[in-house]
């Protein structure tokens, strides 16, 4: 803390700093005796506090008894633990360094009367050089929409306001919606949830089995019949990847798509519209915001990536480590939602395919981070409370909540201020580069 920075630096406590490879920082660090001892005498006091000694009450057993029932080292530890974080700040502090991770202690020599001598170890951040990041022209292919983007947005809607029509006398074709009970079989035993009652497939946007609802068409409701079927070679069940198939199946009723007409009364049902027209204008006003928001977004992307690729850095192995670890952390939270391991995925993909992934991915974020970071510490480019309030509105905004609530939440997840101080300065620097740079949109 502040009070035991102040008191070291009016002690006698030097530093001794070795660079040494993979940006790691050897210190030789020597406390004089004096701090040693009132560090001890602390300890002391502190244990005594925590020990039963026979014939004495808590904390009251003198010096010489505690040493004996515990062990002068016992003692020595706890009072370097004491002293070690204010040490390692001071150091850090007074020499400089642009540390990544918590110090380690190598080695010490505690003895009594003596100063004591510590050697630690800690990583440095990478020393980044960046080439050019101002005054670039960079060629970005224009992003356009669609010349009949309009009119499948229209149809879009009208599909969306479609409704479903139970048919008779005629049979199914391709363009309509069957309920249907189905059975499968493998070599005559029922397959593992191939089965189900009055399923509605839509049969001309099926995700079933390759020819399973094309032999649906042709057929009149209450029909019964067996189709013949073979599961897809790269099919995700290995019991069944590739295996011949039928399926009984009885179509229990076929409806048809109604679709409204493209007139006023639609345009009232889609939104606050009074006319086609107004809608069709929202719909212009909509995709023209999509088009730049799309190009601003391309260009964002291009030049914060010209700016990477003139940068020279070299990361240390043990970074990407760490780094591949968090992600692979965020990996099996991720997968265990859909009810999977992280075993079952490396028995799919493979140990050696996934994690030479992470560590690409690990190393893509660090280089990022880096960069982001010598930007900002070379413009001078600091978080404001008005950017990571931005930050907590549009979070909000997200999960439909209030800007209270996300603070609250915040303050049980402290890693989430972080996340977001790191997201608020990625979008302060990635503005600057925009801002500084020349952007040249190309045709496709």
């Amino acid at each position: 803390n502040i009070f035991e920075l102040i008191r070291l630096k009016e002690e006698k406590m030097s530093v001794k700093v070795e660079k040494q490879e993979n940006n790691i920082v050897k210190l030789d660090i020597e406390i004089d005796e004096k701090t040693a001892m009132d560090e001890y005498n602390k300890s002391c006091r502190r244990l005594a506090q925590r020990v039963n000694i026979p014939g004495f009450r808590k904390g009251k057993a003198p010096r010489n008894i505690l040493e004996k029932h515990i062990g002068m080292e016992t003692i020595q530890r706890d009072a370097l633990e004491s002293m070690l974080p204010s040490v390692f700040a001071k150091a850090i502090s007074e020499n400089n360094l642009d540390v990544i991770s918590e110090p380690y202690l190598e080695s010490y020599n505690f003895e009594m009367g003596k100063p004591v001598s510590i050697v630690a170890k800690i990583e440095l951040k990478p020393e980044v050089k960046i080439k050019q990041y101002k005054g670039l022209e960079v060629e970005v292919e224009k992003y356009k929409n669609a010349e009949n983007a309009v009119e499948k947005e229209l149809e879009g809607l009208v599909n969306r306001y479609s409704t479903l029509e139970t048919v008779s006398g005629r049979e199914t074709n391709d363009k309509d919606i069957v309920m249907i009970d189905f059975d499968g079989f493998v070599d005559g035993e029922a397959i593992k949830g191939g089965s189900a009652k009055n399923y509605m497939l839509d049969l001309g946007n099926s995700t079933f089995i390759p020819g399973f609802a094309e032999q649906l068409v042709g057929k009149n409701a209450g029909e019964e019949f067996t189709i013949d079927v073979k599961f897809p070679d790269e099919y995700h069940d290995e019991k069944l990847k590739g295996q011949p198939a039928q399926f009984k199946i009885k179509i229990n009723e076929i409806k048809e798509k109604k679709q409204p007409e493209l007139n006023d009364e639609l345009a009232k049902k889609v939104g606050p519209f009074k006319t086609v027209d107004e809608m069709k204008a929202d719909i212009v006003k909509y995709l023209d915001s999509l088009e730049s928001n799309e190009n601003e977004k391309r260009s964002a992307n291009k030049v914060f990536q010209t700016v990477l690729d003139n940068m020279e850095v070299e990361i240390q192995d043990s970074m990407i480590e760490r780094e591949a670890n968090a992600l692979k952390n965020e990996f099996v939270q991720k997968i265990a939602q859909s009810g999977l391991t992280w075993e079952q995925i490396v028995e799919k993909e493979g140990h050696d395919k996934i994690w030479a992934e992470l560590k690409e991915e690990a190393k893509n974020r660090i280089k990022n981070s880096l960069m982001i970071s010598e930007i900002a510490k070379l413009e001078n480019l600091q978080i404001t409370a008005d950017d990571l309030d931005t930050q907590f509105s549009e979070l909000a905004s997200m999960y439909g909540t209030d800007k209270t609530t996300i603070l609250k939440e915040m303050s049980r997840t402290p890693g989430m201020i972080q996340s977001l101080s790191q997201q608020a300065l990625s979008r302060k620097v990635t503005k600057f580069l925009v801002d500084n740079n020349t952007v040249k949109f190309i045709e496709k």
